[in-house]
């Protein structure tokens, strides 16, 4: 990738660090999304890294797996790495100025989708850490950024079933848990 998107490098970073910390024995452990194990977080944050190659090629980006934990294979961090380095080298100059339909917003450059693409990694990292556990500290800057776009394109990702319907959070209450509380997640362990 030749110019990074706002925070998308950090937030891969992120995310591959909370995949290095869960044990072998963790990825058939549940996650905060209902019906999901760790494996399937991976998968589908995986599946994520090829739908974006296709994006970069100007090619219709594969159809969603019903079972993204397929997508790991024997060793989900090698899975991980392996899409990560190709979706690198997918990300030319030119793969990142390409025009990219964006739901109801219209066309934007893939560089910007890649900033929107910040939140998904950034929760999907918290979902993983919760299987299994996991104390981690997530970047406050990734933090304010994707709540910022989840207010934009929360209402779109809500009508799909994509995130579930907005909480409460606690009086007083940090970002992330705000951001949690709008995805429909609570900072608990184990709660969605």
């Amino acid at each position: 990738m030749t110019a990074e998107p706002s925070g998308y490098e950090r937030a891969l970073d992120l995310f591959e660090a909370v995949v290095r910390g869960v044990p072998c024995d963790g990825w058939d452990s549940p996650s905060p999304c209902a019906g999901w194990s760790a494996r399937d977080v991976i998968g589908h944050v995986i599946e994520g890294q090829r739908e974006i190659i296709a994006l970069a090629a100007a090619e219709e980006p594969p159809a969603a797996v019903d079972e993204p934990g397929k997508l790991t294979g024997p060793d989900p961090l090698e899975s991980w790495r392996e899409a990560r380095t190709q979706c690198a080298e997918a990300l030319t100059e030119q793969a990142l100025a390409r025009p990219i339909p964006f739901g109801g917003f219209g066309e934007l450059p893939l560089r910007d989708l890649l900033d929107t693409y910040v939140l998904e990694l950034l929760v999907h990292a918290w979902d993983l850490a919760r299987s299994n556990g996991q104390a981690v500290r997530l970047d406050g800057d990734l933090v304010h950024h994707a709540f910022n776009t989840a207010q934009v394109v929360g209402a779109s990702m809500r009508s799909q079933g994509l995130i579930g319907p907005a909480l409460v959070p606690p009086r007083g209450a940090g970002e992330l848990t705000r951001l949690l509380a709008f995805l429909g997640r609570r900072e608990t362990a184990g709660a969605q």
